[in-house]
This record gives C-alpha cells, structure tokens and sequence, in this order.
C-alpha cells in the first residue's frame, strides 16, 4: 500500500506539473485518470488532498500566480471525483440496501404471523380430529349398549307373556319396573350419545332421536298393557 502511494504520488506530480504548462483548456482527462488510480488502491478524498499539498509544496515555485493555483485546484477537483462518485454510488447502495432490508423486515414478519397461524390451524384440526375418534368410539360403544338393553328389553316382554297365570300379578309389577328402568336407562345413554355426536354426525342424531321416540312408546305401551292385565286378573 505504502508503495502504492508513493508511485501515485509521483504520478500525480508528473501530471500536475504538465497540465500546469499547458493552456487553460487543456484536458483534465489525466486527473480522472489518477481519482480512478486512487480509488483502486482504496484511497480516500484525505489522502489525494495530501498528494496535492505535497505536489504544490514541490511546484511552489510555478504555483505562486493566483491562476496556476486555481487550475491546481480545479485538477485536485476533477482527481477525486472518482472517489466522490464512489462515495454517491456507497450512499445510494446503502439506502437500497436499508429498503431493502426493511421490506425483508416486513416480509419475515408476515412469513412469522403466516406461520403461527397455520400451526393454530393445524393444532385445531388435530384437535377436532382426535375429539371425533374419541367421540365416534364411544358413540359406538353407547350404541352397542343400547341395543344389548333394547335385546334385553325383548326378553323381558317375551317372560312377561310367557308368566303363568299364578302369581303373574307380582310379577307383572317386577318386569313392569324392571322395564320401566331399562328403558329409562336407555333413554339416559341416548341422551348422552346425542349430546357426543353433536360433533357433525346429524344423520346419527336423527337415528337417536327416533329411538328414543320408540322408547317412551314403549313404555306407555307396557304400562297400559300392564294396567289392563292387572284389572284382568282381578276379576
């Protein structure tokens, strides 16, 4: 680097002194030369004012005139507005990069919200799903219970039909209970099977509500059947 410089220092004096000795309108092509010199090695705007100074220290004595000093300055000028420019260029790519980086902001944030939202959804969905095994096996269960009492409820109507006559008042009354209870208890499993498959199972609420329909026609039924066959047997 040390080395660098003293070579454009050396340049930049060879230069300075030559646009010096020619006219006013000479070209200042060689100064932009040297600023792009300058800013390949990493030079900045500090370090070719101080190859100027010492350019102008050595030429002091063709510099003395007002005009030569003021072309040295227009030449010292031009050399670093390659360094200057590079400088705009940073500045501008900076902000860009700042836009940038705030879109990116934005955009992840979003991508984050995004993100958290599906994992909700995903932990709703798994939720409703393992409600509705949950629910549908032991829906299933409560069905298999009620049909296991409404066959016990067959059987039961079956002995009351097949009772002998002796003693078949006592045990109308029994079985009447007996029934009486069983369909309740059916009735109750149904009413918590409906309330469980309220999940989205409409067709399986339906089928309940008709069975409990049945149920309680069944125990009016039975009642009266049980009535009548009590007045029977008395007289």
């Amino acid at each position: 680097m040390k080395r660098q410089l003293s070579a454009l220092s050396a340049r930049y004096l060879v230069a300075l002194r030559k646009h010096l000795k020619q006219s006013p309108r000479a070209s200042l092509e060689p100064a932009r030369g040297l600023g792009r010199q300058a800013v390949a090695i990493g030079l900045e705007t500090l370090d070719v004012a101080s190859i100027h100074e010492r350019a102008l220290a050595t030429l002091k004595a063709a510099a003395s005139r007002d005009g030569l000093i003021k072309r040295a300055d227009i030449f010292f000028t031009e050399t670093i507005s390659p360094i200057e420019e590079m400088h705009r260029s940073a500045l501008r790519a900076n902000a860009r990069l700042h836009r940038l980086n705030k879109m990116l902001g934005r955009r992840t944030l979003g991508l984050a919200a995004s993100n958290r939202s599906l994992k909700r959804g995903i932990a709703r969905r798994k939720t409703v799903e393992e409600a509705l095994k949950k629910s549908g096996a032991h829906s299933q269960k409560l069905w298999a219970e009620s049909c296991r009492l409404q066959k016990h409820l067959r059987q039961l109507t079956y002995q009351i039909l097949m009772a002998q006559e002796d003693g078949r008042k006592k045990i109308s009354r029994d079985l009447q209970d007996e029934i009486a209870q069983t369909l309740l208890g059916i009735n109750v499993r149904l009413l918590t099977l409906k309330m469980e498959a309220a999940v989205n199972v409409q067709g399986f609420k339906k089928e309940i509500a008709n069975t409990q329909r049945l149920v309680d026609k069944s125990i009016k039924i039975i009642k009266r059947f049980a009535g009548e066959f009590g007045k029977h047997h008395e007289t």
